[in-house]
């Protein structure tokens, strides 16, 4: 069983999150940067959709009397509403009213202190659905209705005042505001390619830099963060037991 030595960075969402993981993904962008710092850990569930995904967070985030003993999630990523914005009679659908409420209940179970859930060391960030390119992908999805679920995820994002990472309007001015030429950016039409992954990851680190610079991973020399366990060349070889404990790797909150 592995030891609580590290906070975590969470990643919660569908398919989007979960391919993460795949070269060039945003999750592995982000354990690199955050390595020796922060533990990446990915909870994207492909074909996931906002009702679904309430009854996941209440198994996956910790209550308040569980949180001393596991790890803190010091950043959370939050990105769903591709399969919720499929349309009805789809079972993956979810209307955008509720699609909006669903998030706004994900938000608040981490930021309400009446909440069982109540974390307030953790810092959210909101993803929106990228677009889609039904010239890819040619089953079941609207150009339009997801970017109306886009939008509905950054006026979630606004009344929880939470930042927002707008990977559907960064994509799509990434590609010319072109459908035809998001192809460069989704593989298929729906999910990602590592070019579309490197947006939404520099949109996170964006992000963390304005909003959230205590959790810059880059910023180790501005004395921001620093590594768990101190670099090599720091260990007192007379003792190195008494250098080797684990250390807070925030310095400043």
């Amino acid at each position: 069983m592995a030891a609580n030595v590290q906070d975590v960075v969470m990643l919660v969402g569908d398919s989007l999150t979960q391919r993460g993981w795949e070269q060039g993904g945003f999750a592995q962008l982000l354990a690199e940067v955050y390595c020796r710092k922060l533990d990446v850990i990915n909870r994207g569930l492909g074909g996931y959709q906002t009702d679904w995904a309430i009854p996941i967070c209440e198994q996956i985030f910790a209550k308040q009397h569980e949180q001393h003993h596991v790890p803190q999630i010091k950043l959370l990523t939050i990105w769903y509403g591709a399969n919720d914005a499929a349309p009805a009679p789809s079972p993956q659908h979810v209307p955008i009213d509720r699609y909006k409420a669903n998030l706004s209940h994900i938000i608040q179970m981490v930021k309400s202190p009446t909440s069982a859930y109540y974390s307030p060391e953790t810092r959210i960030i909101l993803i929106t659905p990228p677009p889609v390119n039904t010239k890819q992908w040619t089953a079941g999805r609207v150009f339009e209705t997801t970017r109306l679920y886009a939008e509905a995820a950054r006026e979630v994002g606004e009344k929880e005042n939470v930042p927002v990472a707008d990977v559907w309007t960064k994509i799509f001015d990434a590609a010319g505001r072109s459908e035809e030429a998001c192809e460069k950016y989704l593989n298929d039409g729906l999910h990602l390619t590592s070019d579309g992954y490197n947006i939404v990851f520099q949109a996170i680190m964006d992000i963390v830099e304005r909003v959230y610079p205590e959790l810059n991973p880059t910023w180790e020399a501005h004395g921001r963060m620093q590594t768990v366990f101190i670099p090599w060349d720091q260990v007192n070889v007379q003792n190195p037991r008494s250098s080797l404990m684990k250390r807070k790797v925030q310095l400043y909150s």
